[in-house]
């Protein structure tokens, strides 16, 4: 009897389950699950760590939401940066259900889809703030906030058991480049009327006060065009921030200037945003790259992609001269409208070297504000909504314990903080919450056109590589496998330069031969066994002589073939 009862009661529970995003900057998914429903909030990618050799992207592993698939209602996205929109193109192919975003949100994702040939059997439903859809048994409000993106929004989700509010990513900006400040009104109503959790971004809870007005960076861009009104100036800033693009375009017109949008996603977001009236450029003011050459340098601006190091952005081309219409001057001026992610600040600096190197002047400070609440905003949110439970997201563990140290100063108990890992599954209504176990969650690799097909096992190969290099050796048998008829030949990669190592390689010319005839005079016929024992006397031969363990890929040519 009471199995039964306790059965009832978690089934009529809200259940929480981040896929990723958490302990981790980027990959963004959580599902909401009540009974027979599942709605997915953000469905982000992450970038390759230094040690995913040749990896693009990852993205979450949603093998829970294929086993549920029955289950899902849709995907409700909160804004439009990679972190939160970039895996769509990969689930969509195997959980196909609608998304609702708001319209500029939408428009970078149409452009996804159609790249991927998913638009025609996608469905997308543009919502404005303050629309609540409903999706089974949930109901979801999109409310206005501000980002370093325009059409961010938080989400209010009510479910039988209560409601969520998700902020998303968001800051309070009282003075926002393009339309309204952030709906606060409508946190404190849902506030008032009483709210289960809250799920706020942690990416700038260690820092104290408040974050600065995009306004401000506008003020820096302009003091910056009048110092270096003689030379030309180059920009390098996040595509997706439009704002920022907005301020950009204001001050280049502002004096005189002609503007080149440089950057596949730089070219492809501003085209969005300005169909969707998100992005206002005065006529004449955008040229093609093409026509750089019909004015002076002190004429024109160049916006472009890089700013974070990526090396296929348009700025790592340029400080690398290996971009086909741009060159650097000695005497540009060349600024970082952004702040390094963590894990690329050695990438931005190399940049910023070989931009130095060709006689630029590279500006770096104080050109940018974050878009992530600090301190006292993130106070601000929980005043306002009065949540019964903290639930802390976006961001590395070390961000949301400084969230949760910021809950406990408003008054929290740690038993209603929660601090998750993805995977686990928050259970929760009005008498209680708890985490109640964990799902299958983890990260799928993409290479090029793979999805998933490379592994640790690949990883651990390329590493290894990376580390060591390879040995290739390859010899001919006959005799069905008793006789060794040429070789071995022994070449390597990544490993020594042959010709400088000679003596080393002779050496192990010799070793190979002996447990090849080791193995003829044991009566050894397995070629698999025969390919181990040449690796395993390489392999120890390579360390007594080099301290390093390459890679060896012995061969065997069949004679007789």
């Amino acid at each position: 009897m009471n199995r039964k009862k306790k059965t009832e009661t978690q089934a009529s529970r809200l259940r929480i389950i981040p896929l990723g995003g958490l302990e981790q900057i980027g990959m963004n998914i959580t599902a909401f699950e009540y009974e027979n429903d599942i709605i997915v909030v953000d469905c982000g990618l992450a970038f390759p760590e230094d040690d995913m050799f040749g990896i693009d992207l990852v993205i979450p592993d949603v093998t829970y939401l294929e086993e549920n698939i029955e289950k899902v209602r849709g995907f409700f996205i909160t804004h439009g940066h990679e972190d939160h929109i970039g895996a769509l193109p990969y689930v969509l192919r195997r959980i196909n259900v609608p998304i609702y975003a708001t319209r500029l949100t939408m428009g970078i994702i149409e452009h996804k889809l159609e790249e991927h040939a998913l638009l025609e059997n996608t469905a997308r439903i543009v919502v404005k703030f303050g629309d609540v859809i409903t999706a089974g048994a949930f109901k979801v409000e999109f409310i206005k906030t501000n980002h370093s993106i325009v059409d961010a929004a938080a989400l209010a989700i009510t479910s039988p058991a209560g409601v969520v509010v998700h902020t998303g990513d968001f800051k309070v900006d009282f003075t926002p480049v393009y339309g309204d400040a952030i709906d606060l009104q409508r946190f404190a109503e849902l506030g008032r009327k009483g709210v289960l959790a809250l799920m706020c971004d942690s990416t700038n809870a260690e820092r104290p006060g408040y974050t600065a007005s995009e306004r401000t960076v506008g003020r820096t861009i302009d003091t910056l065009f009048q110092e270096h009104k003689d030379t030309r100036i180059i920009i390098a800033t996040f595509a997706s921030n439009v704002d920022r693009v907005q301020q950009i375009i204001n001050t280049a017109c502002k004096y005189g200037r002609k503007v080149v949008v440089e950057g596949r996603s730089m070219v492809n977001i501003i085209r969005t945003a300005t169909q969707l009236g998100c992005l206002q450029v005065p006529d004449n003011t955008l040229i093609e790259v093409d026509q750089l050459r019909n004015y002076p340098g002190n004429q024109t601006v160049i916006i472009t992609t890089g700013s974070q190091g990526e090396s296929m952005a348009a700025l790592s081309r340029m400080a690398e001269s290996i971009h086909r219409k741009i060159s650097i001057s000695e005497g540009d001026t060349v600024i970082f409208s952004s702040h390094p992610i963590p894990g690329n600040e050695k990438a931005v600096t190399n940049v910023i070297n070989k931009l130095l190197l060709k006689g630029a002047d590279v500006i770096f400070q104080d050109v940018h504000v974050s878009g992530h609440p600090c301190q006292e905003e993130i106070k601000l949110i929980y005043t306002l909504v009065q949540p019964r439970y903290a639930i802390p997201v976006h961001g590395e563990y070390r961000h949301l314990i400084a969230q949760s140290k910021i809950a406990r100063q408003l008054g929290y108990d740690d038993k209603d903080i929660f601090l998750l890992r993805s995977g686990n599954v928050l259970e929760l209504d009005q008498n209680g919450a708890e985490i109640t176990g964990d799902v299958h969650v983890g990260n799928i690799l993409v290479d090029g056109l793979g999805i998933g097909d490379v592994g640790n096992v690949v990883l651990r190969d390329r590493q290894h590589l990376a580390e060591d290099g390879i040995v290739m050796v390859t010899w001919a048998m006959t005799d069905g496998g008793r006789r060794l008829l040429a070789g071995p030949e022994i070449t390597s990669r990544g490993f020594v330069y042959i010709k400088e190592a000679e003596e080393l390689m002779n050496g192990a010319d010799l070793v190979a031969q002996e447990a090849i005839w080791e193995c003829t005079q044991k009566g050894i016929t397995d070629w698999a066994r025969m390919k181990n024992a040449v690796r395993d006397r390489l392999s120890d031969y390579f360390w007594k002589k080099t301290q390093r363990r390459p890679m060896i890929l012995p061969m065997i040519l069949d004679a007789e073939a």
